[in-house]
């Protein structure tokens, strides 16, 4: 059964890489969905975009990001990519790399994800780079992602029992991204 939920997320995704909707219509589902508790996230998830006009819109996917990776509360890989075999590895954050993001304009086309596929090897790693913890964010608690290395937290909220709609609270940035997670089975 499709939820309203999901029927919603559904009508405000883009299909590409330009904006479909607005921060504050994805503000307004996000604040509709239901929060999650921490045991509700363990597992793989693969990520999609959910553009609203923010610089890094569309950044994740040339950059072949496949996902996030909740093993235990203090062990999470947020940041799960895919090489040209499919083959999925786990990156690092980089705080630099976060800060360029959202001041260059970065074109998102198969030139930037040659450069991404040549650099993301030397960011390979096996070590947590995040944990969750239940946090307050919008008047809301839900299951909320805290990098080691950034001044981010990821804020989730259900959008049905696979899928969930994210949150990225950025320190540097004054809007939220957002992005999708569809729980792997």
């Amino acid at each position: 059964m499709i939820t309203e939920e999901r029927t919603t997320l559904n009508q405000l995704r883009s299909p590409n890489n330009q904006a479909k909707t607005t921060t504050a219509a994805a503000l307004a589902l996000f604040d509709r969905l239901d929060p999650v508790e921490i045991d509700f996230m363990f597992g793989q998830w693969k990520g999609s975009g959910f553009h609203t006009g923010h610089p890094m819109d569309g950044l994740l996917e040339v950059a072949n990001w496949y996902g996030k990776a909740f093993i235990t509360p203090d062990c999470v890989h947020p940041l799960l990519f895919s090489d040209s075999k499919g083959d999925i590895f786990k990156i690092a954050a980089n705080p630099q790399m976060m800060k360029l993001a959202l001041r260059l304009p970065i074109p998102k086309n198969d030139a930037t994800t040659s450069i991404f596929t040549l650099f993301n090897p030397l960011l390979k790693t096996e070590n947590s780079q995040a944990r969750l913890r239940m946090m307050e964010h919008r008047g809301k608690v839900s299951a909320t992602m805290i990098y080691d290395y950034l001044p981010i937290h990821d804020v989730f909220r259900k959008v049905d029992e696979n899928t969930l709609l994210g949150l990225m609270d950025y320190k540097e940035s004054a809007e939220p991204f957002f992005f999708v997670l569809e729980r792997e089975r």
